[in-house]
């Protein structure tokens, strides 16, 4: 049995649809010691054959949580929002590089296809940030590619890369 480990970060993905990114992201929780929140309904089953193939077998080192849907997220963790949620969208106006990062935050993204929605975001404005892309052509980044720049960027910033 592995010991539970305290989580510098928090990383949220909400009703991500495709299983290879959210085995990636996994693998990357397991690798920094992050808390992975999965937020309902999933694309896809956890016991999906290709979830747990991108993942390999770093399961067992993920410090992982489920919830039905953001309102079950939110419920435990809304008074924690206003300071420790940082939400990441390609609609966001700041850099995510201006975002300053502390032990505990939580780094929210959204699915594949939908991301967060305008709605969700609408109150959430001073809070989201996007990771810059130079041509208009492409839409968007890989979901785990994007939990992984500003996970990093969070590990730099509190200090923890510094210790490696």
């Amino acid at each position: 049995m592995i010991e539970t480990r305290a989580s510098a970060f928090n990383v949220v993905l909400v009703r991500p649809e495709i299983p290879q990114n959210s085995g990636s992201v996994a693998r990357l929780t397991a690798a920094t010691r992050t808390l992975l929140h999965l937020v309902g309904p999933l694309g896809y089953s956890l016991a999906d054959r290709y979830l747990k193939r991108a993942g390999l077998d770093y399961w067992p080192f993920v410090d992982l949580r489920t919830y039905t849907d953001w309102h079950a997220f939110d419920a435990l963790y809304q008074s924690e929002r206003s300071t420790n949620f940082k939400y990441f969208s390609t609609h966001g106006e700041q850099n995510y590089l201006q975002a300053e990062y502390r032990r505990g935050d939580f780094l929210v993204f959204g699915s594949e296809t939908k991301g967060l929605g305008a709605d969700f975001l609408a109150t959430r404005r001073d809070a989201t940030y996007r990771i810059p892309i130079f041509e208009p052509g492409v839409r968007s980044l890989n979901l785990a590619n994007a939990v992984s720049i500003v996970l990093y960027e969070a590990l730099r910033q509190s200090g923890l890369l510094a210790n490696t």
